[in-house]
């Protein structure tokens, strides 16, 4: 209650959210808390994945990962601070993401934006992924 009584109207904290408080989001939820807490191997399943998928880094390229959150910099120096992400090549990283869509892969459209593995993926999906993503970098050294 005391908590609750910091949150807006009463309280100086505003939240909000689309889906703040919808008795449907609030349920599904609850039931992935449960399922994750009854199925502690998923975390295992989603980093052997997020490794396999970012574990080669070509030259010229800075992969910063956290979990099954990743992002991918065209840079020649690890990505540490925004100092160093504004100095990242985001032409070649369109031209990446253009390629990627082409063959049916979806990743965020702008390299300051993270990417997810989850459980949707399957091994199928990353090994198709890691192909593409080989391929794009052959080809940009054939040029």
């Amino acid at each position: 209650a005391d908590i609750m009584r910091k949150i807006a109207p009463l309280g100086p904290v505003y939240q909000a959210g689309t889906l703040s408080g919808n008795p449907l989001a609030v349920a599904a939820g609850l039931a992935i808390l449960r399922y994750l807490m009854a199925h502690p191997e998923v975390y295992q399943t989603l980093e052997t994945r997020a490794t396999q998928l970012t574990s080669w880094t070509p030259p010229g390229t800075s992969v910063n990962r956290a979990g099954s959150m990743f992002t991918l910099f065209f840079a020649s120096e690890p990505v540490t601070d925004w100092k160093i992400a504004k100095l990242c090549d985001a032409a070649q990283f369109g031209k990446f993401f253009h390629f990627l869509l082409e063959r049916g892969i979806y990743i965020a459209p702008s390299q300051f934006e993270s990417g997810f593995v989850s459980m949707a993926h399957s091994d199928g999906d990353i090994r198709q992924t890691v192909e593409a993503v080989h391929e794009f970098f052959a080809a940009r050294r054939a040029v």
